[in-house]
């Protein structure tokens, strides 16, 4: 029987419930779950008091990969597909949505907040946006459907930012925070042809990107503002690289993380806030006016880029294994605990038992 993992309060642990499948909708599609990565909002919500869309009880969880099991009448030609669930769904029918923008669908529907999330054995989501994936071609660069389920949020959220940042070559993209999100946001545009710096204070974390992706690492502990900034001017010069139009990818998600990178805009330069944190922060918004900044948000990604996104796994320019594991699905509270309390490096991945 089909099992998953519920949320009744953060004052208590996770619940294994037995629940009934019912039949998809016409344009709706039933996943059996091969993996569904643990993110740092999952933690939000579980241990700092934010509020989900529906309310508890509800299974969190919304990297989700998997094997489409059964179908509505209108998605039959699902069936049997391997297949990535965007983290963010947009309706596809609202005005937004017509506009290209359903990053900003009000009816945009998110595993684990808007409905019942990945931490589960099966989950109903529309068809609509589902990225297809050639398990051959992951097999041909070491990895199973389980490892790609983080494509839905660690990859393709930086993705996004580094598309709508547009990154190209030349370009000088500071990567502030490099766990989680952070890390393939390296990879991401250095595979765009970037150069990039990382930041970060977990000195493990650092070595992890310094092999794949960042020509500099720097750990924030060593440096007050001023000096960051100018340790990096100093890398921009020594390799030819402009010292203004820095493009600052902020994956911290905490109040300093996202000050300090606040404090290296330069002129003409572009902060992209990815990382997310409930924690207020004050900063001087003349700056963007005065260096003719931008600042952008960074809501999930549209499903029509994921299959780009995943082709930088695919082909290779971006690396998955050396930055997940995957553990039972069955050990999630243990899994969320030691995530919170910051013991583990690598992406977890949970997976439900056969």
């Amino acid at each position: 029987m089909p099992t998953r993992w519920t949320m009744v309060s953060g004052e208590k642990p996770l619940e294994k419930v037995a629940f009934d499948l019912q039949a998809p909708g016409r344009d709706e599609v039933v996943v059996e779950i091969a993996g569904c990565g643990v993110c740092h909002t999952d933690l939000g919500f579980y241990y700092d008091g934010v509020r989900t869309n529906q309310p508890l009880p509800l299974t969190l969880g919304h990297e989700i990969s998997g094997i489409v099991t059964e179908t509505g009448e209108d998605a039959k030609d699902w069936l049997g597909q391997a297949v990535i669930v965007p983290a963010v769904m947009p309706c596809g029918e609202c005005d937004a949505c017509a506009r290209g923008k359903g990053t900003i669908c009000r009816a945009q529907k998110m595993p684990g907040n808007d409905i019942e999330g990945g931490f589960a054995s099966h989950i109903t989501v529309p068809a609509r946006g589902l990225c297809p994936v050639d398990t051959d071609r992951l097999a041909e660069v070491g990895l199973s459907l389980a490892d790609v389920s983080v494509v839905a949020d660690a990859l393709t959220t930086p993705y996004q930012a580094a598309v709508q940042a547009g990154v190209g070559a030349g370009d000088l993209v500071i990567v502030n925070g490099t766990g989680g999100v952070g890390g393939y946001a390296v990879q991401v545009a250095a595979a765009m042809g970037a150069t990039v710096v990382a930041i970060d204070v977990v000195p493990e974390k650092l070595a992890a990107v310094g092999e794949y992706g960042a020509a500099l690492t720097l750990n924030a502990r060593d440096f007050d503002p001023r000096s960051l900034k100018k340790e990096i001017i100093g890398f921009a010069k020594a390799n030819g690289l402009r010292s203004s139009e820095w493009i600052i990818m902020e994956c911290s998600g905490t109040a300093a993380g996202q000050a300090a990178a606040f404090g290296l805009l330069n002129h003409g330069a572009t902060m992209c806030v990815v990382g997310f944190t409930m924690d207020k922060l004050e900063v001087r918004l003349s700056n963007l006016m005065a260096f003719h900044a931008r600042l952008l948000g960074n809501w999930g990604c549209p499903p029509e880029l994921y299959p780009g996104a995943l082709e930088l796994v695919t082909s290779g320019k971006v690396k998955l294994l050396p930055f997940v594991e995957q553990r039972p699905l069955d050990d999630i509270n243990e899994v969320f605990q030691a995530v919170h309390d910051g013991k583990l490096v690598r992406r977890q991945i949970l997976v439900p038992a056969e």
